[in-house]
């Protein structure tokens, strides 16, 4: 399984785009900024989405995607998310005033677009894929996700702050590869990052120190403005492994169980 970062920041103004992984060629986590610096050949591949939440940053490029694709595919793009994320869906973008219907469109019968709810706890197989909901605590609903090859996994936890729900999850996975994790502000900013549910780098270590596996660390969501100073303040981490800032265009390779 290959997974390429599209994008990773936690907003615009630099140079690694908003929230999008593309996994293989024909799923993508989240669908941000990211999605746009894709060929449109690669767009039209593309035939699964899992959203971890709705937040713009997230999805903004969900409704161009669709755009982009409907009539140039045989079948539906699959969206997957949370069912209170499709609802936020259904009356928010695609209710006609802020983008077309595409549950609809091009016709009733052949849409472009077919929203699935996952619900928490659940495991989705897409092809040989095996992906796992982790639990996210967030200001609306969200989860992260689990990619596991069947020798080693990934976790993608998208916005969330530190909780025993997603430490019971990852402590679960033995197989437990690679970890990324969002830190979008500084420590100077932890008030604000309480209220917007996210992540400080101390907030992090906190979480790291707690679990006894040990993936290799990779920290996502940084807020443009705040680069400079979320990064010093993970390079004085003293734990077992090195946090490492996650790229635009860095690539994944999951190894299957030998």
């Amino acid at each position: 399984m290959k997974i390429r970062v599209l994008g990773c920041s936690g907003g615009i103004g630099g140079e690694n785009r908003t929230t999008a992984l593309l996994v293989d060629d024909d799923v993508l986590i989240d669908c941000g900024t990211g999605v746009g610096e894709l060929p449109l050949q690669s767009l039209v591949r593309i035939d699964h989405v899992l959203l971890t939440h709705t937040h713009l940053d997230h999805v903004a490029m969900l409704p161009m995607l669709l755009d982009t694709v409907a009539d140039l595919r045989q079948g539906p793009v699959r969206v997957y998310g949370l069912p209170e994320s499709l609802e936020a869906l259904r009356r928010h973008v695609f209710n006609w005033q802020m983008w077309p219907d595409f549950t609809v469109l091009p016709e009733a019968d052949n849409p472009g677009l077919l929203l699935l709810p996952l619900q928490p706890g659940e495991n989705l197989q897409l092809g040989t894929r095996r992906i796992r909901l982790v639990p996210a605590l967030h200001t609306v609903p969200a989860t992260g996700y689990c990619l596991d090859a069947g020798g080693e996994a990934l976790v993608f936890t998208g916005d969330t702050v530190d909780n025993p729900a997603l430490r019971r999850a990852l402590e679960a996975i033995s197989e437990l590869r690679y970890l990324l994790i969002e830190a979008a502000l500084p420590d100077s900013s932890l008030a604000l990052a309480q209220s917007a549910g996210h992540l400080t780098p101390s907030g992090l270590f906190a979480l790291l120190e707690a679990l006894t596996v040990r993936p290799e660390v990779f920290v996502t969501h940084l807020k443009p403005g705040h680069v400079r100073e979320i990064t010093a303040q993970l390079a004085s981490a003293r734990l077992p492994q090195t946090l490492r800032s996650l790229a635009r265009d860095q690539v994944f390779v999951l190894n299957t169980a030998s």
